[in-house]
């Protein structure tokens, strides 16, 4: 019988384990035609594949970083932590205009005015127009409703997540491709970074 291999953690990395008896989420699925589905709060298998239901994953023995609310809005929606600043300034005192955003969080005017657009397109922000008394208007910036926030960010997250794993197939036969034209070669950074290339519209 063979020796069963395991993924070790990468040292200062913390692992997250994975509960199966978690109420948070639950992992699905087909052993004999590789489909995986993520549920959340469900006991039982959401659905059926080729007319069999889903088995839940009660092992898992990959190693994950666990994410933090900054990393989820960087890698799910551009958003980094001058995104998240601006974001929780206005919910917190908005409305506000850009000056007074900038007056607040010590950030320059322009990485201000980027990221309010920003988060404006995304959902995460309204804005709308002041009149002036001496003329002129000027763009004030608040917070949307925030059950529908929370709604909108989590449909976005998933959606996010919905598309990760056909980039994590391609990535797994390109590599296996290469490898199997490749054998007595190692991927280096180069092959990575040609990869994303390929990937991009």
């Amino acid at each position: 019988m063979a020796e069963k291999e395991t993924s070790q953690p990468a040292p200062g990395i913390e692992e997250v384990q994975y509960d199966p008896t978690s109420s948070r989420y639950n992992l699905f699925e087909r052993p004999d035609c590789d489909n995986v589905v993520l549920a959340l709060g469900r006991d039982e298998s959401p659905i059926s594949c080729h007319d069999k239901p889903m088995e839940r994953v009660t092992d898992a023995e990959m190693s994950v970083k666990p994410p933090d609310v900054e990393q989820v809005h960087l890698q799910a929606f551009g958003l980094p932590k001058a995104g998240l600043d601006i974001c929780l300034c206005v919910i917190g005192d908005g409305p506000l205009s850009a000056n007074e955003v900038a007056e607040s969080l010590g950030y320059d005017r322009s990485t201000i005015t980027r990221y309010l657009n920003t988060l404006v397109e995304l959902g995460l922000l309204r804005r709308s127009e002041l009149n002036r008394e001496g003329g002129g208007v000027v763009n004030l910036y608040h917070s949307v409703d925030l059950e529908q926030m929370r709604r909108d960010t989590l449909i976005g997250f998933y959606i996010w997540a919905g598309e990760a794993p056909a980039l994590i197939d391609d990535a797994n036969l390109t590599k296996q491709n290469y490898l199997d034209e490749n054998p007595n070669q190692e991927l280096s950074d180069v092959f990575w970074e040609s990869f994303r290339d390929d990937q991009r519209p």
